[in-house]
This record gives structure tokens, C-alpha cells and sequence, in this order.
């Protein structure tokens, strides 16, 4: 079987509550759940909560909740991986099959689309190789330019081999975009690294690319959100 898995711990510190607060008429959370159900890719959409409202706004709009997560794996320092292959191993063992791949898609991601799981979920696909495909965004300018203050008063170049290179010679880079995760259930359950040789990266659009970390990254994603 195929599982969406949307974390969604009831303990947001920057934000309280921003998993099922108010966003463009919905909570946050439905956004992205009805994504996925939307896509058509999976057997179930679940969410793992420690949080009963979270978990009753979550069933409003469509979810599962076909568990409760364990205080230990809801705190500010539980690991993202950690929460998936929790979800894994309980869907296997409620449903007596085996997950053949998941997506973890952040509770907090009202800008994805069900056609970037479904594109992501073809690259994956493509190759036996691929154990990981993620969202991910290109840098408005050339990373290979960047720089920081050295502490001392001035600024220096993180990479001075390319002070004078031309933009269009330098290749293009990119971000993880912290919106989903497709993978193979053994790449989870194997702790793989995320970012590596087999895994590929779904390029999304920049407008659709915004972190909610704090009050003014919600208020900039709304307005976003509305001419979007």
C-alpha cells in the first residue's frame, strides 16, 4: 500500500497551533490533506498526531488517524524520520500489509498541489534506484555567489573560486523546499539519507515555496496565497 503521512504535533511554539489554524478559509492542515487525496496515489492519507483537536480537525477534512502518536516522539527534538517510520511500522502492523512507499508531506505545506505528488511520484517511480524524491526550489541567485560577515567589520565570499564567474556559467542550485518526501518504505525503514546519490529532486515553483516558521512568514504566505 501506498500512505500520505502528515506530522502534525500540537506543541507549535513560533506559531501556536498553526497546524489547524485558519488559512484561506480552511484550517492549515486540510490544505495539503486535500492534495493528497486529490492526487488519487495513495491508500491512505493519515495524520500522526499527539493532539486530540488537531487529530478531530484532521477527520473533518478527510484524514485518518488511525493512531495517536507517543509523547515521545511529539517534543521539540523528535526527528521528522523518526515519526515516518513510526507511521510505517503501525500502518503495516493495523493493516497486516506492507507499505510500498510513503509521503511524508508537512502538515504546513497549503501550497502543494496534488499534480506535484502525482510528477514527484512518476520520478520516483522511473527508476528502481530512486529510494527518495523531494520538493525542492532553486535559488533566485547563484548560491555560488553567496557570502558573510567575517565578524571582523568586512564580508567574504564562501566561494572566492567564483568571484569572477559569469552567472551563466555557474549551474544552477537548489533547496530542499520542506513540503514532501516521497520514498521507498526500505529507504525510510533503512534510514537513508534523505539527500544522496539516489535521490532526486521535484523542482517546484518559487511562488509556491514559502516557509511558516514565524508570525510574519504567515502573514506573507496568505497574502501570497490569495493571489495565488
Amino acid at each position: 500500500m501506498k500512505i500520505a503521512l502528515l506530522p502534525a504535533r500540537g506543541g507549535s511554539k513560533r506559531i501556536p497551533r498553526k497546524n489547524i489554524r485558519e488559512f484561506g478559509g480552511k484550517p492549515m492542515i486540510a490544505w495539503p490533506i486535500e492534495a493528497a487525496r486529490a492526487s488519487g496515489l495513495f491508500d491512505h492519507v493519515i495524520v500522526s498526531t499527539d493532539d486530540a483537536e488537531i487529530a478531530d480537525v484532521a477527520r473533518a477534512a478527510g484524514a485518518e488517524v488511525p493512531f495517536m502518536r507517543p509523547d515521545n516522539l511529539a517534543d521539540d527534538f523528535s526527528p521528522t524520520r523518526v515519526v515516518i517510520n513510526h507511521a510505517i511500522r503501525a500502518m503495516e502492523e493495523i493493516h497486516g500489509r506492507p507499505v510500498e512507499m510513503a509521503c511524508c508531506i508537512y502538515a504546513t505545506a497549503a501550497f502543494v498541489r496534488a499534480e506535484d505528488l502525482r510528477a514527484a511520484h512518476a520520478t520516483l517511480t522511473e527508476r528502481d534506484d530512486t529510494r527518495f524524491v523531494f520538493a525542492a526550489a532553486t535559488f533566485a541567485h547563484p548560491a555560488q555567489r553567496a557570502m558573510v560577515e567575517t565578524g571582523r567589520g568586512g564580508v567574504e565570499m564562501l566561494f572566492p573560486e567564483h568571484a569572477k564567474t559569469r552567472s551563466q556559467d555557474l549551474a544552477e542550485t537548489f533547496h530542499d523546499a520542506g513540503m514532501f518526501y516521497w520514498g521507498r518504505r526500505d529507504a525510510f525503514l533503512d534510514e537513508h539519507p534523505m539527500f544522496g546519490p539516489q535521490s532526486r529532486p521535484h523542482i517546484m515553483p518559487r511562488a509556491r515555496t514559502q516557509d511558516i516558521d514565524t508570525p510574519e512568514d504567515w502573514d506573507f504566505a496568505e497574502a501570497l496565497f490569495r493571489l495565488l
